[in-house]
């Protein structure tokens, strides 16, 4: 039998996800691996996605 990699679909439309930044620095977001969080290049601060939606809500 082939093995099959599964592979995370993007949660956030790309012409979306292109426009995001975080909140704190402006910095761009990546997706963590399993596509659940958004994660800031600079600052390190992670942000759901629940149900496609980014919650890009900074802890206080």
């Amino acid at each position: 039998m082939a093995k099959t990699t599964k592979t995370v679909k993007d949660p956030i439309p790309k012409d979306l996800f292109d426009i995001l930044a975080c909140p704190l620095c402006k910095a761009d977001l990546e997706y963590t691996k399993d596509k659940k969080w958004l994660l800031c290049s600079k600052c390190g601060e992670k942000y759901p996605i629940r149900e496609g939606i980014p919650v890009l809500l900074p802890k206080k």
